[in-house]
């Protein structure tokens, strides 16, 4: 007849498999608070940043410094805007991703789905050696192979454009390569055993499953080469007029105006002039700053966006 009452035995076995011990559960406490403070302190600088450059860089952040250049603006004068700088950054950075874009994910596809012997080796070599190339050579790159083409009157959008594209290119190739081979080899397989065609798997099968991974990292990409100075400065110079045409004169970018304001520094007011600002030079970067900062958070969220548009769908 059975009892409802366990034996010693029993409830010496159940206290022994569901009792915690105190070593792991001190071990376990102290990993949690390592990897809590570890993440603290990452945060530090990161939040220290956006409070530096929000509180620096508020006070210009309006609608007439979006929709003003620098043109006619001089000395300590309380005018001047960045349009002509973001309208530069937009049309660079944009065609730097259209050339850069189709090359990366044509290179990744050729090495996950094609590429085999020395030929993919090499690719792969020379990704690898283009992914720690210093941004400055990547302009001198550019310049030098324009003015070999066009002559001395090298400086253009364009220019600058191929001087990204060189910088992202790599990133491009590395990240989608990456997500290409995240893709399960199961649905190759059933791809090809229906008779569809290799290059029609990777475009409707392949990619279309990768396409949050590929999304996210040409986001990577851009937000790499957004930031970049030096190589705008040799390929592109500055100028404080709009210019709409990449293929044409001088453009310039946000980076560009940050550090051409923040070197100008302190204007030399004369005493008792109101309408002198002797910070100006220091607001206007600070506010460019922040402008840059919104940019490439604006973008991050469009890539979630698309993401999550074009990810396949899965069902309950």
């Amino acid at each position: 007849m059975a009892t409802d009452t366990l034996s010693p035995e029993a409830v010496a076995l159940r206290r022994a498999l569901t009792q915690v011990d105190p070593g792991r559960r001190r071990k376990d406490r102290t990993m949690r608070v390592v990897i809590y403070g570890a993440f603290a302190l990452a945060m530090i600088p990161l939040v220290s940043l956006v409070w530096s450059v929000i509180s620096n860089g508020i006070g210009r952040f309006d609608l007439y410094f979006l929709t003003h250049s620098m043109r006619n603006v001089y000395g300590g004068m309380d005018a001047g805007g960045i349009y002509h700088a973001l309208l530069g950054t937009l049309l660079i950075t944009g065609l730097a991703t259209l050339i850069s874009v189709p090359i990366g994910i044509l290179t990744a596809v050729y090495l996950v789905e094609y590429g085999s012997g020395h030929l993919a080796r090499g690719v792969t070599f020379l990704v690898d050696v283009m992914t720690g190339i210093p941004s400055i050579v990547a302009g001198l790159f550019a310049f030098a192979l324009f003015y070999l083409l066009v002559g001395p009157e090298a400086r253009s959008g364009v220019v600058g454009a191929v001087a990204l594209s060189v910088l992202m290119i790599p990133v491009v190739i590395r990240s989608t390569e990456e997500m290409l081979r995240l893709v399960p080899n199961e649905l190759r397989e059933a791809s090809l055993a229906l008779g569809v065609p290799k290059w029609l798997t990777i475009i409707r099968v392949v990619l279309r499953t990768a396409v949050a991974g590929i999304t996210t990292g040409v986001m990577i990409a851009i937000a790499r080469v957004i930031g970049e100075t030096a190589p705008l400065l040799i390929t592109v110079g500055a100028t404080d007029s709009i210019n709409r045409n990449v293929f044409e004169g001088n453009m310039m970018t946000l980076p560009v105006y940050v550090y051409r304001q923040y070197a100008a520094g302190l204007v030399p007011c004369t005493p008792g002039d109101e309408t002198c600002i002797a910070t100006i030079n220091y607001d206007r970067a600070w506010s460019a700053a922040l402008v840059l900062i919104l940019v490439v958070m604006l973008l991050n969220l469009v890539a979630r966006g698309v993401s999550r548009w074009f990810a396949p769908k899965t069902r309950a």
